[in-house]
């Protein structure tokens, strides 16, 4: 295996630079296809003492907290306190097979990703308003590689990764003892190749959409297995109803409401196997009914000729996404700011948590980015609010992923290779 490694690390280098693949209008290069994509792994490596990743000019950031077992995904409730899930992914039997998936899996292990799932989800609580936790509690256990969280009155839902439950929940309780109650199933194993989960409830409460991942790169483990994935889900909260609301989206991670048109967005993180510069992960508004294109063509009508076979039919109607955010840099945490305490400029747009690239070469991503927004739509380009989780050697000190705004207007950031949330504030503020 090391051989292997070593043989798909001496990939070619990317032709054109992370920026000019992002915004409205990325550049997308010819396609160069790979057996197996180039390998470019950050070893997972940590924070050393009193290191933590660097803020934009006029801002600060530390721990909120640490000590963490994998946090992916945050949730802020309505009286401040901030809900972490500790997850990873579940017990995959179909997904290690090949020599493909093997190369893929020693990768993803080097790069922190491959620990088993604590399968909780923790409460904190800053009582006293000074920026760090000082309560920390397990708010629920036992559950089945947890993910998108969402509360709507006194129900609170949760995201397996193969159901999304229920349980009941009373303002201020930082732990819940009741079963789960199941609300939906989910695609699940025994592949599950995209196995996050993720959840927000409708405006009234009234239905739940769930995002769900392919089972593959671009379905070569055939369209069977790609039923109710590369997708977002409507799930009618009472009934457990469900139904398809976009397609065609290769794994769809964070979603959120914009507040200027209430409309739903999307990160997705896109195809591998094309080379460096392809393909751009994009954010984007979804459309009910709406296809996005995969796996048949990407960023609209641009076919990828490896899916056999084509539908022309469909890659007609893609709807080519609203806003590149460069290629591999998987762009996972995604959220619009609600927030007083930022500068204006900041106000309903968008901050993404982006993981970082394994398959790239230079790496891109490791950051979390700031786009903003105007009358509901992107307007400018991307910039840097949160850097330096790659160390001088390239290796990880952390990676981000969800993000969310606190009830004082922080930015809070999880950090599944460091282990921690991080808190992200301007210089004067708290």
């Amino acid at each position: 295996m090391a051989v292997s490694l070593t043989l798909c690390a001496c990939g070619e280098h990317a032709q054109t630079n992370v920026r000019e693949g992002t915004g409205p209008n990325p550049v997308l290069p010819e396609p160069k296809k790979q057996l197996i994509p180039t390998l470019d792994i950050a070893p997972a490596v940590g924070w050393k003492a009193g290191a933590k990743p660097v803020a934009a000019p006029g801002f600060a950031v530390n721990a909120f907290a640490a000590g963490f077992d994998h946090p992916r995904w945050l949730y802020v409730l309505p009286n401040g306190d901030v809900l972490v899930a500790e997850t990873n992914a579940p017990p995959r039997p179909e997904q290690g097979k090949g020599l493909k998936a093997a190369v893929k899996g020693a990768a993803m292990k080097r790069a922190g990703a491959a620990t088993p799932s604590a399968n909780r989800i923790t409460l904190l609580r800053d009582a006293d308003g000074d920026g760090v936790a000082e309560t920390r509690t397990v708010f629920l256990q036992n559950l089945m590689s947890p993910f998108g969280m969402a509360l709507v009155g006194d129900t609170f839902y949760v995201a397996n990764a193969d159901a999304v439950v229920r349980f009941p929940y009373k303002e201020g309780e930082t732990s819940i003892s009741a079963a789960p109650s199941k609300v939906a199933d989910l695609p699940g194993g025994p592949i599950n190749h995209h196995w996050t989960k993720n959840l927000v409830a409708s405006r009234d409460g009234s239905k739940l959409y769930a995002s769900v991942g392919s089972n593959s790169n671009v379905a070569e483990n055939g369209m069977e297995n790609e039923v109710d994935r590369a997708a977002i889900l409507e799930i009618d909260a009472r009934t457990g109803a469900k139904r398809l609301f976009a397609s065609g989206l290769r794994n769809p991670v964070g979603m959120a409401w914009q507040p200027q048109s209430g409309a739903l967005w999307t990160s997705v993180n896109e195809r591998d196997e094309l080379g460096n510069d392809l393909v751009p992960d994009y954010m984007t508004s979804v459309r009910d009914g709406g296809f996005y294109g995969w796996p048949y063509s990407y960023f609209g009508q641009h076919v990828d000729d490896r899916v056999q076979p084509p539908r022309p039919d469909l890659v007609a109607k893609a709807i080519k996404p609203d806003y590149a955010l460069g290629s591999h840099t998987a762009s996972l945490g995604l959220t619009f700011y609600t927030g007083k305490l930022f500068p204006a400029r900041y106000a309903n747009g968008a901050f993404v948590g982006q993981h970082g690239s394994w398959n790239r070469k230079p790496p891109s991503g490791y950051k979390v980015v700031f786009v903003p927004f105007a009358d509901g739509k992107p307007n400018g380009g991307v910039e840097d609010v949160l850097t330096g989780f790659l160390d001088a050697k390239g290796q990880a000190q952390g990676r981000p992923v969800g993000v969310a705004v606190d009830k004082r207007g922080a930015l809070l950031v999880a950090d599944d290779v460091g282990n921690v949330v991080w808190r992200v504030t301007p210089v004067s503020g708290r």
